[in-house]
Formats: C-alpha cells, sequence, structure tokens
C-alpha cells in the first residue's frame, strides 16, 4: 500500500436566499457603490435574514448539498469539523449539532476558530486525521453568519462582510494528490486590530456596553489590509519556493476572498495570470470561514484532476497561512 494523503472529493455549498447590495448599502451609511466596488472589489453579500437561524443552519445546508452531491451515507463520516468565528453558542458545539443534523451519528465533531484562517487551518486538521490511517471520511465545514456580529450603522464593517457556509469531504489517497505541503503561522499581537471584543472571557457583555455597540466586530482597516497583504502573498510565495513551483505550473489561487486588492497582490507576489485567480467576492463579500469552500465550489466544474492548486488566507489573531493541494477527481458532465 502507498503513502496515504488526504484529498477532497466532494464540495458542497449553500448561501442564504437575501442579497443585500451595494444600493441599499447607500439607503443605510454613508456609502455608495463606486466607492465599495473600487476599493473592495463587492457588488453584493448574502444575508440570514431568519430569526433564530445561526451558523448550524448554515453548515447543515452546505454539508446535506455535499451529502447529495456525492452520495455519501451520513452515517460513514466519522468525524465533522466546523470551522467558524461566529458559533451559534458558547460551550455547546456548533459541529456536534450539525452533525446530528445531518445523520452522521458516528461522527465525533468539534468547532475550530482562527477567524479567516479557519477553513485553512481546518484543512491542515481534517488531513491530519486522514494521514494517521484511523479516518476515512472527514467532513470540513466553513461556515458564518457574520451579520449577527456586524453592526450596519459602521461603514468599515458592515460594506464586506456577508453569510454563508462551503463544505468539503477529504478521504484517503494513494496517488499523491491532496494535500501536499502547508506555511501556517500566527502573531497575537495583531489581535487588537480585528476582532469581536465583548461577550469574550475578558471582556463581560453588559447592557452599558451593547448599548454602545460593543458586541460587535471592530477592523483598523489600513492595519489589518498592510498586515493581509504582506503575509498571505509572502505564504504563497514560500509554499511556491518549498516544492519548486512556478507560475506556468500552478493551476489555481483559491484566496480568501476579504477584498479584492489584497486577491491581486498575492497573485502578483507569484506572478500568476489572472485566469488563474478564483473570485467571487463580487458575489458574497467576506464569508470568513466560508470564502475557501465556496470559491471551490463554485469552480469545481473547472477543476481537473492533478491541477495545483494554491490556497492562502489571512485573518484575525493574526493568523494567516498557504496550503498546497493537488485536486483529486474530475466533475462529471
Amino acid at each position: 500500500m502507498g503513502k496515504i494523503s488526504a484529498a477532497i472529493t466532494a464540495v458542497g455549498a449553500y448561501v442564504p436566499e437575501y442579497v443585500l447590495t451595494n444600493q441599499i448599502l447607500e439607503t443605510m451609511v454613508d456609502t455608495n457603490d463606486e466607492w465599495i466596488t473600487s476599493r473592495t472589489g463587492i457588488k453584493e453579500r448574502r444575508i440570514l435574514k431568519d430569526d433564530g437561524k445561526g451558523t448550524s443552519y448554515l453548515a447543515i445546508k452546505a454539508a446535506q448539498d455535499l451529502i447529495n452531491k456525492k452520495g455519501i451515507d451520513p452515517k460513514d463520516i466519522e468525524l465533522v469539523i466546523v470551522a467558524t468565528a461566529t458559533p451559534d453558542m458558547k460551550a455547546a458545539s456548533t459541529a456536534s449539532f450539525t452533525a446530528s443534523e445531518i445523520g452522521a451519528v458516528n461522527a465525533f465533531s468539534f468547532d475550530m476558530d482562527a477567524a479567516c484562517s479557519s477553513f485553512l487551518f481546518g484543512m491542515s486538521v481534517a488531513a491530519s486525521y486522514i494521514e494517521t490511517g484511523r479516518y476515512k471520511n472527514v467532513l470540513l465545514i466553513g461556515a458564518d453568519k457574520m451579520s449577527s456580529i456586524i453592526n450596519y450603522k459602521d461603514r468599515a464593517t458592515c460594506i464586506i462582510f456577508g453569510d454563508g457556509a462551503g463544505a468539503v469531504l477529504f478521504e484517503p489517497n494513494e496517488e499523491n494528490l491532496g494535500l501536499q505541503d502547508e506555511y501556517l503561522r500566527s502573531d497575537g499581537t495583531g489581535r487588537e486590530f480585528l476582532q469581536a471584543t465583548y461577550g469574550g472571557s475578558s471582556h463581560a457583555l453588559t447592557k452599558e456596553i451593547m448599548d454602545e455597540g460593543g458586541q460587535y466586530a471592530f477592523q483598523e482597516g489600513r492595519t489589518v489590509f498592510k498586515n493581509a497583504v504582506f503575509n498571505m502573498a509572502d505564504a504563497a510565495e514560500k509554499i511556491l519556493e518549498r516544492n519548486n513551483l512556478t507560475k506556468d505550473t500552478v493551476d489555481w489561487l483559491a484566496a480568501h476572498q476579504a477584498n479584492k486588492r489584497i486577491i491581486d497582490a498575492t497573485a502578483n507576489r507569484i506572478n500568476l495570470a489572472p485566469e488563474k485567480v478564483m473570485i467571487n467576492i463580487e458575489k458574497y463579500g467576506n464569508t470568513t470561514s466560508a470564502t475557501l469552500p465556496l470559491l471551490i465550489n463554485d469552480y469545481e466544474s473547472q477543476l481537473k484532476k492533478g491541477d495545483n492548486v494554491i490556497f492562502a488566507a489571512f485573518g484575525g489573531g493574526f493568523n494567516w497561512g498557504s496550503i498546497y493541494l493537488k485536486w483529486a477527481y474530475n466533475t462529471a458532465n
């Protein structure tokens, strides 16, 4: 038996029906379509409006889409990981509820939070479980209901974020396909520049704080942008160098969809042609943990077995990195 690698063998996705366009945002805050588009590349984002429905709703829908497309029996899933920065509840795992609702009754499950890098880090974790040889079916879901922590009077954040979920299935592979290498990093000194502070154990959520809007996400845009541009591009470049990859041998860049200028900077750093760069930020905005799986779901039909795909992300914490993965299947027409 050959060396076991961990390959993505199926994808699924879900985005809510409600579309929050730039034109609608113009009626809510002091902004306009031209300003948003030129600075972020975002035209619209999806918002989960239903009362009482949280991140698990998005995760369940994405998982069910994958299960239906793949035709897998949920009872065969052995581990469910939900990468999210917006869990349904504290302590009670969103992944556990998701697993139960999709019928993955034989799986253990847990949540992962590395902000916008959650899914990227989750890929490393899911692959590690497969590579041990103990597990054969690991479901990794990236899901966030960012609208639950966004202040729609703050134009610095409300124009950026949306809700959504994507899911991938990792299985063993003996053809040297799947995850090949990773470069993952963190720097905790950056947490003051991008966070949702109150409600955490060090910052109690009081009535006074809520009256002041302290429960919402905050970011210092200039600092975050500068760090994201440098670190995401640097990580992607290091992955290429370590694996002797070039602009000609890389087939796709799947970069976190936070800002088109950051995506362009990462592509330019590795000299990648625009047609090799996955882009869907104009449709969904920044869905945090969901951006990478939503990308590969949207581009699944264009991916071919053996394609070299470079994933890259940057998020609060700060957390960032890059993963090199060889695509493992062709999509049936």
